[in-house]
Parts: C-alpha cells; sequence; structure tokens
C-alpha cells in the first residue's frame, strides 16, 4: 500500500484549479504533519494554509516552478494549485544554533503531508525557490517564522511517466509533444552500494 501511494506522489505542477481543496482537508494534512517524527522531538515547525483565491494569487506569484523547463513559467490560469501549505520554522523555540533542525524536519512533514494529500486523491509539489521575503511581506507572517518550503496542493490535470535514467545519465525531467511528464529514475542496482 505505501508503495502505491509513493508512486502516486509524483512532483505536480499542473491542476485542475476549479476543484477546492477543503480547509478541513488541509487541516487534516498539518495533522499528519504534528504526527511526524521531530529531531529531539522539538516541534519547531508552523504551517500556513490557504484555499482562498486572493492567498492563493499571493502565494502563486512568489513561486518559481520548474528549474529543468526554463521556457516554462508555471502553470496557467486554470491550471494552478487549489491550495498551499506553508512549512514554517518558528526560531522562537530554536535556539539558532539548532536551525538545521528546522530543515530536516520540514523534509519529515512534507513527506507526510504529500503522502496524505495523495491518498486523500490530489496531488502536490514542494517548491523551495521562493521569493521569501516577499512572500512573508504578503502574509503578514511574523518576523520570528522562517519560510522553509511551500507544498502546492491540488487534483493533478497530467499524466507523469517514470522511466529508467538514460545510458548518458541525463536526470532531468521533460515533456514529450503531448505534454506528458517524464522523470527519470536510476535503477536500484545502482543506489545500494552493499553486494549480497
Amino acid at each position: 500500500m505505501l508503495k502505491k501511494l509513493i508512486l502516486k506522489n509524483r512532483t505536480y505542477r499542473r491542476f485542475k484549479e476549479k476543484i477546492d481543496i477543503p480547509k478541513k482537508d488541509l487541516v487534516d494534512l498539518v495533522d499528519l504533519a504534528r504526527l511526524t517524527a521531530s529531531p529531539r522531538n522539538r516541534q519547531s515547525l508552523k504551517f500556513f494554509i490557504s484555499n482562498s483565491t486572493e492567498e492563493n494569487e499571493k502565494i502563486f506569484k512568489t513561486l518559481s516552478w520548474a528549474g529543468a523547463l526554463p521556457d516554462w513559467q508555471g502553470p496557467e490560469e486554470g491550471e494552478r494549485p487549489s491550495a498551499y501549505i506553508i512549512i514554517l520554522g518558528d526560531n522562537s523555540i530554536l535556539p539558532k544554533i539548532e536551525k538545521s533542525y528546522h530543515e530536516v524536519a520540514s523534509g519529515f512533514v512534507a513527506q507526510s503531508i504529500l503522502l496524505g494529500a495523495v491518498e486523500k486523491g490530489y496531488g502536490g509539489c514542494t517548491i523551495a525557490a521562493i521569493q521569501r521575503k516577499k512572500l512573508k511581506s504578503e502574509l503578514n507572517i511574523p518576523e520570528h517564522l522562517d519560510i522553509l518550503l511551500v507544498l502546492a496542493l491540488g487534483v493533478p490535470d497530467k499524466e507523469i511517466i517514470i522511466e529508467k535514467i538514460p545510458d548518458n545519465g541525463n536526470y532531468n525531467y521533460w515533456r514529450d509533444e503531448n505534454g506528458v511528464h517524464h522523470v527519470p529514475k536510476r535503477n536500484l542496482d545502482e543506489i545500494i552500494i552493499t553486494k549480497f
């Protein structure tokens, strides 16, 4: 069951924007984050959730969408996310020397949230290329909270195919002439270094 969720948990960048994600579903996803393991159990993360058109637009304008697709500026109107969860690091909880806990914890909770989203029939995209200062100002996020990641969420509106990395070693994702997104993945034999 978990492997099926992981296979469905792709990085979606086009969504059926008109299909709303209810606030209750977003709160349920944050609850999964709350229950996720946290380094030294510091629980130093906070979450900003949005499913309103106005806030979604403010968030969307601060994001970069696909580094491997330089000619694509992100989803167009009608295919944008219908919700976001912003993962924030609370600096009032952690001494400055422990800020790396935020980064580790944000990875844990991002995966939990995205797997939960897939289970609910949604998909998402984890975005770290963010105009953080602008977004913080737009949403009036308090100074002691650092923006770590933005999770864009919605009902996926694209096909993604996982395939083997080609012999030339190119791992960049790409789109074919039909808009199908291709994601090369290494073989299992390439990543396990222990010989049996």
